[in-house]
């Protein structure tokens, strides 16, 4: 089994976000499925508090990087998209 490695960046949660929140989270207290307008919002995973999930590995802020004894990647900060605050590294395997 192989590892990867990923890198997502996130903007912070506005009104928008915490409106569509309490509809996830009113259609999960009623065991019923979001509609798809608020699905499509969150990408079809549960709210992340840490804001709306921006595509950022496949771009020009971030490029491949490897050394002698490792490999990862290198995140150009001015790069990034307009409102990106967090980044998140994660290994998946």
């Amino acid at each position: 089994m192989g590892m990867s490695t990923h890198v997502v960046g996130f903007r912070p949660p506005d009104e928008k976000w915490r409106k569509m929140k309490a509809a996830w989270e009113a259609c999960s207290d009623a065991g019923i499925s979001p509609p798809p307008e608020v699905e499509d919002f969150f990408n079809g995973a549960a709210p992340d508090d840490a804001g709306v999930e921006v595509r950022v590995e496949r771009t020009e802020a971030v490029s491949p990087y490897t050394c002698e004894s490792g490999s990862g990647y290198e995140v150009d900060l001015t790069k990034l998209p307009k409102g990106v605050t967090i980044l998140r590294f994660y290994n998946a395997w």
